[in-house]
């Protein structure tokens, strides 16, 4: 006997609902679904387990089957199957008061949040116009029972001729949901969400390439794995078991570079396995490939409010029960288990990779350079991490050598003190480019570390916050001794004049385009007449303004060169030799008197402005005509890849002239 009856609800049709709270994600449909049909599957193992069945099980799994012409879907599972009653109580009934105020509340929370209000089923509304349910208890005198509703309120139960155990639910794809009756959406949607079930999901046959093309065979097609590699002890599985599963993740990637097995019940469950991917130097296209789950159903590959920023940069997956996929993400941010969480995967990288420096170094070693792109991260965006990695982190020298951070203090704190008991760390970021300053450096026993990581720039900052007595310096950002200066140095004393005369003739002969400061210094006899730098303060913040690190005013301005001039070079002293013979001083015109009229005073004051322009013009002409002047300033510049265009032709011609007049003569 059919009955007949409204879906218990307070609005008046709960479909549209359905279809407008979940319009962007339609597709989750059939997750909802393959999950409620393997908690089925699994109840009944459970009570098969307990001894209440004892019965035939058969061969549990859920079966997918589609007919592309009639446009129907079938999700059929030999599970415990539902009692009219159950029926009733787990259809009829849904579980909330007010479909209005529901979506009020939960309006910005994720598209999985159906499962956990009773809604799973009724996600088959969002693609079908009509949903029939075919169901056997598993229970001894169960009837069979047949539900069907049309997406009104109104539904029909009846006695159906279902003789076996289990549920059969058939959708009628709607026509403006088309897609979802296409064999290949389909098997997208089960690879995507249903690859790991721990039960076996079966869509059609498995094929063989027969007579030029593939056809079906009689075995049916299972398109997941029931015991992903993360359910199993790591006890059981060997190193290239876990590449194996990654590169069934990722098919398209390069070899990880070390795992992390996760496994975890108290006070939360938890399992995983995570890999560090060569990150190399390129932050953002790493994300977002950690798999979330939830018991082997995939959920999300979005997991930045999950796990700490840095390790969203990791590849793998994370299964939980206990984190709550649906709710907002702002309840996400704050949910205690999800902090719990949070905390115990960024302690079990950490430990890992303190693993992996203790008892592996070589291996490190071996693979830090693609690799601390990721720790410098971890450690700039996480104080608790940071502090654990700095017994781990490495760093790298000019020679190829790896030291940890206390071991590399240790090494040079000797030569490498200055005179006010800092011990500096001397880096470069291009070895090639910077190679004459390394050079310097190491002609003075020094050490560099090659620092030329993407991030680098804030991280050194960070270094000189946590290692006492040190400071960093650019090999490139002054001569080598005001880098490590040993004691107080005398420097060239210069009139103001002279000093202002220097500065005229050697921005005559640079680009225009930058900005410099000319200064005079003693750097001995041997060394290079000119030396061109970059204030490190400067540089450094410049760099970390062009890596959005909030100071973007420093971004904006023009770069600024340091032009030091080396007082004891005997082609500087030719040069100001040759300037204080064809130049005269500037014309010294005297202050008009504190009481000479308006007149007066503006006439002196135009003149003294006249006389220096007159003197400024006559260096200029000096600096254009100075041979020597133009061709070490050049040297200075192309030392530091400043030498382009025109001036790099002016002065291989200059060069060619040079060597063509030593060799004739």
């Amino acid at each position: 006997m059919a009955t007949t009856g409204k879906i218990g609800v307070t609005t008046e049709n709960i479909f549209p609902v359905i279809k407008k709270f979940l319009y962007s994600d339609h597709e989750i449909f059939l997750r909802e679904l393959v999950a409620n049909a393997v908690d089925a599957t699994q109840k009944m193992k459970a009570l098969a387990a307990s001894g209440e069945f004892s019965g035939e099980l058969g061969e549990l799994g859920v079966r997918i089957e589609l007919d592309e012409k009639k446009k129907t879907l079938k999700v059929i599972d030999n599970g415990i199957g539902m009692t009219s009653e159950e029926v009733e109580k787990y259809i009829n009934q849904i579980a909330f008061s007010s479909a209005g105020e529901f979506l009020e509340k939960y309006k910005d929370q994720l598209s999985s949040i159906i499962g956990h209000f009773g809604l799973g089923f009724y996600s088959a509304f969002m693609v079908a116009d009509k949903v029939t349910i075919e169901t056997l208890s598993w229970k001894d005198g169960a009837k069979s029972v047949k539900w069907s509703c049309d997406g009104s309120p109104e539904y029909e139960m009846t006695e159906c001729k279902k003789s076996d155990r289990g549920t059969v639910i058939t959708l009628y794809i709607a026509d403006d949901e088309k897609e979802y009756a296409e064999k290949k959406r389909i098997e997208g949607l089960l690879g995507k969400y249903c690859k790991f079930m721990p039960v076996p999901v079966i869509f059609g046959k498995e094929q063989e390439w027969k007579d030029g093309k593939y056809v079906d065979t009689d075995k049916d097609k299972v398109i997941n794995s029931v015991a992903p590699l993360w359910t199993r002890k790591p006890a059981d599985l060997k190193e290239e078991d876990y590449n194996e599963f990654y590169r069934a993740l990722y098919p398209m990637g390069e070899e990880p570079l070390f795992h992390i097995h996760l496994n975890v019940d108290y006070p939360f469950n938890l399992t995983g396995i995570l890999y560090f991917p060569k990150i190399k130097n390129n932050v953002e296209i790493s994300r977002n490939k950690i798999q979330l789950y939830c018991n082997q159903m995939f959920v999300t590959d979005s997991v930045d409010n999950i796990v700490p920023d840095f390790l969203t940069l990791l590849h793998g997956v994370i299964d939980s029960p206990d984190i709550p996929l649906n709710v907002s993400r702002s309840y996400l941010q704050s949910d205690a288990n999800v902090k719990k969480i949070s905390t115990y995967i960024t302690k079990k990288v950490a430990d890992r990779l303190d693993e992996i420096f203790r008892n592996e170094r070589e291996q490190l070693e071996e693979k830090w350079d693609n690799l601390k792109l990721f720790i410098e991260y971890g450690m700039l965006s996480d104080e608790k991490f940071c502090d654990r990695a700095m017994k781990f982190c490495l760093l790298k020298n000019a020679e190829g050598k790896y030291f940890s951070i206390e071991e590399y203090k240790k090494a040079i704190e000797e030569g490498q003190t200055d005179k006010d008991k800092k011990v500096v760390f001397l880096y470069a970021t291009d070895v090639e480019s910077q190679y004459t300053f390394i050079e310097a450096a190491k002609s003075k026993g020094y050490d560099v570390l090659v620092m030329d990581c993407q991030l680098d720039s804030h991280f050194v900052n960070l270094l000189e916050t946590k290692v006492e007595n040190a400071r960093f310096a650019r090999v490139d950002s002054d001569s080598i001794d005001n880098l490590i200066p040993k004691e107080d140095k005398e420097k060239p004393v210069l009139t103001e004049a002279e000093q202002e005369d220097l500065s005229v003739i050697f921005q005559a002969v640079l680009p225009k385009e930058n900005q410099y400061y000319v200064q005079a210094d003693n750097l001995g006899a041997d060394a290079a007449p000119i030396l061109i730098t970059q204030s490190e303060f400067m540089r450094r913040y410049r760099e970390m303004s062009a890596m959005g690190g909030g100071m973007n005013f420093y971004g904006e301005m023009p770069a600024m060169y340091n032009i030091t001039v080396n007082m004891e070079n005997p082609l500087v002293a030719r040069i100001l030799s040759a300037k204080a013979e064809d130049v005269a001083p500037a014309q010294i015109i005297p202050d008009a008197a504190e009481d000479a009229s308006d007149d007066v005073k503006r006439t002196v004051t135009e003149a003294k402005e006249t006389a220096a322009a007159a003197h400024k013009a006559d260096l200029e002409a000096f600096a254009g005509d100075n041979e020597i002047l133009k061709q070490i300033t050049d040297l200075a510049l192309l030392a530091n890849g400043m030498l382009k265009g025109k001036d790099l032709s002016d002065f291989i011609a200059r060069s060619a002239k040079v060597v063509e007049d030593a060799y004739l003569k």
